[in-house]
């Protein structure tokens, strides 16, 4: 068996287009653009490149973009007055603070500083909490990704045995409640699970989302299942370059999986498009139209 490469390249596009349709509806029947603002702390190279990812996309999608760039020493108290200022601003719906933040900043502090109305990253615990509760709430964009791909497969996720394997706030734990929301019967595993392998050789769908590198191997995945692979890792060459890899170890997986994400190309294109997919929904919704359609 050859798996299905799951293109998420293509449907990421697919949904920026959908998004752009949605965004020049709104300005013609309502006179209403979508604001997007990303406070990048720092210059950590690959918050860079994500925060000028969104910037492109978001302008692309016909939305309006504010990019706010803070030194790293930046005090706390002026990251939270820049929040604040964000969250009363008409023209802004969707509020994005770039993570990792400097030690010297409290993240907690500053994701409960973003208006839960605006906060695009579905962090806050209002959104959270209301997601756990069944909802409707901003999810993290990347678990919103994360069923996107797999409905591209399965065009009802319910009934289906799913695995999560990672319980962090910005993917497991979230993408445990979507896939609920789904009607999916739902393992939560983590690294202290016993019989890891035997677990996920049950699972109709599986997502890796644990950051080791090709953890998941061809004879933990039930024939024909679907897998996710969220892992985005780094690996040594023997000529000291690096190469790109998720947490399964794909050309394995790949011939026992019926569909597969690969890495690159997988996941990572959906988390931007997904983020274009909450603002709009949060302008919508603070403007108190109906759900757009999308």
């Amino acid at each position: 068996m050859t798996a299905r490469i799951i293109d998420g390249k293509v449907i990421a596009a697919e949904l920026r287009t959908r998004v752009a349709e949605e965004v020049a509806r709104a300005k013609r029947e309502h006179q209403l653009t979508p604001g997007l603002a990303v406070v990048l702390v720092g210059n950590d190279p690959a918050s860079e490149v994500y925060v000028r990812s969104k910037h492109t996309q978001t302008q692309a999608a016909g939305m309006a973009s504010f990019e706010h760039k803070l030194p790293a020493d930046v005090a706390q108290a002026d990251l939270l007055a820049l929040i604040a200022k964000l969250n009363r601003d008409p023209a802004v719906h969707g509020i994005l603070v770039q993570l990792p933040l400097p030690k010297s900043i409290h993240t907690e502090t500053v994701i409960n500083a973003i208006d839960p109305a605006k906060d695009v990253d579905g962090l806050h615990p209002n959104n959270a909490g209301r997601l756990a509760g069944g909802f409707a709430a901003l999810s993290p964009c990347t678990p919103l990704g994360c069923i996107i791909l797999t409905k591209s497969v399965h065009a009802s996720l319910e009934g289906m045995n799913a695995i999560v394997i990672g319980r962090s706030n910005l993917v497991g734990r979230p993408l445990v409640q979507l896939l609920l929301n789904e009607n999916a019967t739902v393992t939560i595993a983590h690294s202290r699970s016993k019989d890891l392998p035997q677990l996920c050789a049950r699972a109709d769908l599986v997502y890796a989302a644990v950051g080791k590198p090709e953890m998941v191997k061809a004879n933990w995945i039930k024939p024909g299942a679907t897998v996710i692979d969220v892992g985005i890792n780094r690996t040594p060459l023997p000529d000291g370059k690096t190469r790109l890899v998720g947490d399964v170890a794909f050309k394995e997986v790949a011939e026992v999986a019926g569909a597969i994400t690969p890495v690159p190309g997988g996941v990572g294109q959906m988390t931007v498009a997904c983020l274009l997919v909450n603002t709009l929904r949060a302008a919508c919704a603070i403007s108190g139209l109906a759900k757009p359609g999308v």
